[in-house]
């Protein structure tokens, strides 16, 4: 599977392609092997619609909402009625994996924004509501006992070098090394997190594991991807100290908190989203097309480095990794690839991009392709794991057949939601139970729901989602993309 050639944005959009035979001759243009089936099955007798057993925990069906990051709680990290009504949302989709809902902060200035949920004593009591304001739209929607198969878990992060927790334009940025093209990013400069803070960093993430489980949560999902701080450790290979070098150091704080959690909570679930390879960063050039910023040659600041379509050898990090969480019982892996703020083409495939990004250098069916066959190899090496896939969201109305079709060949366990369920919350319900999908509310990956937070609105889709249609919020996102137009 290669890269479109094309230098432009001329790529066709998915709801043109109407019939199978049409998407097959577009993949075999752009040279992107995606397989999907013809016909979609509903009900307990398609793939979408089995059970997972896995230990003692049993998720109803295949499909997973991912965690997003909101802007729309309170300063002090309390969700707002807003954040309640996109988990209500979460909770009648029908999907049985709620991976987080939700990046929750730490702490306080691990914040990607300053609207971003946190977890401490004094937020413990919401996060525990939000919960079951889930719940009860599950059950509300599904029966009374609906929930004795819904799996739901809390995403812990610390946003590290992407950090804004005080200002949402005034980055604040805390990093896990010198990065050589990143940095130049920040010119008010960066601050390296020191290995005494990174070992108090373990504590905060072990407490705030404590606390998630006292809410109620059965799983945490300790983020590692997307260029977070989690994930930037797995690439420090130039930083000195117990924190990066070899790969055991650049594992030492994601085995630290794992270890640290086992001790302390061993009743709670834990799970890794991981980011399986990564390329160089983009940027824009002149014409508003993404290009890559530096050559991949000699490019050390990866974990997991793709240079041109080599599995193989940009696969061998998240491999490795993926040993030590099996040797360390973890067994719930969800996948993604890059990061929003460097390569959003390769993280989230998109035909128009938000605000502060680029025209995709590349047919975005490539970069959904991309990550669901290194999914497909990662499982295939490690089969005892639990994979969810991501980057289905820019199939759009193909997405059920091409969910169905990898879940059915055991390329994925369970296929992941994220962007799709702003704008269509009922997609997996509707697809089970075979109703056909609303075509006004799929999501057309517009970027609204990126360009609203990157301008300092809240989170929500503008374009599809008739409340927020409504919102005051509309209208100044529609004003911020006119005067950068």
């Amino acid at each position: 599977m290669t890269a479109a050639s094309s230098p432009g944005p001329a790529y066709p959009r998915v709801a043109t392609l109407r019939t199978p035979e049409d998407l097959r001759a577009h993949l075999g243009r752009i040279h992107a092997r995606l397989g999907f089936d013809d016909e979609l099955q509903s009900g307990s007798s398609s793939p979408l619609g089995r059970p997972l057993d896995v230990e003692g925990v049993r998720v109803g069906n295949r499909f997973c909402i991912l965690p997003m990051e909101g802007w729309d709680g309170t300063r002090d990290g309390h969700p707002s009625e807003l954040t309640e009504r996109r988990w209500r949302n979460f909770g009648r989709s029908g999907a049985k994996l709620i991976w987080g809902g939700e990046a929750v902060a730490v702490r306080p200035e691990a914040r990607a924004n300053p609207n971003q949920l946190q977890i401490n004593p004094g937020t413990q009591k919401a996060l525990a509501g939000l919960r079951e304001t889930l719940v009860a739209a599950h059950r509300e929607r599904f029966g009374r006992d609906a929930d004795a198969d819904l799996y739901v878990g809390l995403q812990l992060t610390h946003s590290g070098r992407w950090a804004r927790p005080h200002v949402k334009d005034r980055p604040e940025p805390l990093v896990g090394y010198a990065h050589p093209v990143l940095d130049r990013r920040f010119p008010g400069g960066v601050r390296l997190l020191s290995d005494d803070e990174l070992d108090r960093l373990v504590d905060d993430f072990v407490r705030a594991a404590r606390l998630a489980h006292e809410a109620g949560f059965r799983f945490v999902d300790f983020k590692h991807c997307h260029g977070y701080l989690g994930h930037e450790l797995l690439s420090a290979r130039g930083r000195a100290g117990r924190y990066g070098g070899d790969f055991e150091n650049r594992t030492r704080f994601l085995r630290g908190v794992i270890d640290a959690i086992r001790a302390a909570v061993p009743a709670l679930g834990i799970a890794v989203r991981l980011s399986i390879f990564d390329t160089v960063p983009f940027r824009k050039d002149a014409s508003g097309r993404g290009v890559a910023e530096v050559s991949a040659e000699g490019y050390e600041s990866a974990f997991g480095l793709l240079a041109g379509e080599d599995f193989d050898s940009a696969l061998g990090d998240a491999r490795a990794l993926l040993r030590v969480l099996e040797e360390k019982g973890v067994r719930w892996i969800c996948t993604s690839a890059g990061s929003p703020y460097y390569n959003p083409h390769v993280q989230r495939p998109a035909l128009f991009p938000p605000s502060d990004g680029y025209t995709p250098p590349e047919d975005p069916l490539c970069g959904v392709a991309r990550q669901i066959e290194a999914t497909a190899r990662l499982k295939a090496d490690f089969p005892r794991l639990v994979f969810v896939g991501s980057g289905y969201s820019y199939l759009q109305e193909w997405l059920p057949r091409v969910g169905q079709h990898a879940v059915a060949r055991g390329h994925t366990d369970l296929v992941g939601l994220g962007r799709m369920v702003l704008s269509y919350p009922d997609m997996p319900a509707d697809v089970l139970e075979g109703k056909a999908l609303r075509r006004k509310a799929i999501c057309r990956t517009f970027s609204d729901c990126t360009s609203g937070p990157r301008l300092g609105l809240v989170s929500g889709c503008f374009p599809l989602d008739p409340f927020y249609v409504k919102h005051p919020d509309a209208e100044r996102l529609r004003e911020a993309k006119a005067a950068l137009a």
